[in-house]
């Protein structure tokens, strides 16, 4: 049981390696405002992580992610 859990540790350490702050977040989508950021954790277009200590963090991979386009064909 314990190696499981360190490799569950790892993984997640790894994962952490890959993601960003909130605030972070804003800056490299082009200075967008940490609320802009919320709504698209929220509206699913950037995907999170918490930390032990209940922080949420940005996976960078998300933020790289080219935007869905919007199209309207209506």
């Amino acid at each position: 049981m314990a190696s499981t859990n360190r490799t569950s540790n790892t993984a997640s350490e790894a994962r952490i390696g890959r993601s960003v702050s909130l605030d972070h977040a804003a800056e490299i989508a082009r200075r967008v405002s940490r609320r802009t950021i919320y709504n698209r954790i929220r509206e699913g277009r950037l995907q999170t992580i918490r930390t032990l200590g209940g922080s949420q963090r940005v996976l960078l991979e998300s933020l790289t992610r080219p935007p869905r386009s919007r199209r309207s064909d209506l």
